[in-house]
């Protein structure tokens, strides 16, 4: 059964050693000590944990249509280039930065610019872009 550490925890989870070891010593992920008493945090705890604290970061806004699209990733528009047809929108969903070109109507549709909530999701090679509230 794989085990990490607790900064490779943090790393896993995007937050600090400190909140692993607090979540460890608060029973929400299974620990044990290693033969030289470092703490190890059993791999399938840190999978179900992860998952659990990711359910709910991609909601379907009220109204809004299902999805089969699987790959999200929620995160905050960062840079908008448009020309007069199509656009690049960046979103950075914790530490990773999404790229995709889209129709400068669907920026303009969706009222994607730097500073707005958004999602990527991501089907093959495609990148799809919602925002939450929008129509769908």
């Amino acid at each position: 059964m794989p085990s990490y550490s607790i900064g490779q925890a943090a790393q896993l989870l995007a937050v600090s050693p400190e909140t692993v070891r607090r979540w460890a010593d608060g029973g929400h992920l299974a620990m044990d000590r290693s033969s030289s008493g470092n703490r190890l945090i059993d791999g399938v705890s840190l999978a179900a944990f992860a998952t659990e604290r990711a359910a709910g970061l991609h909601p379907v806004p009220e109204g809004g249509a299902l999805t089969s699209v699987r790959n999200s990733f929620a995160g905050i528009v960062t840079a908008v280039t448009m020309d007069d047809i199509v656009a690049q929108v960046e979103i950075q969903s914790g530490p990773h930065r999404l790229v995709s070109l889209i129709s400068r109507e669907s920026v303009e549709e969706l009222g994607l610019e730097v500073g707005v909530l958004a999602t990527a999701r991501v089907k093959s090679t495609n990148v799809h872009i919602d925002r939450p509230g929008s129509p769908a």
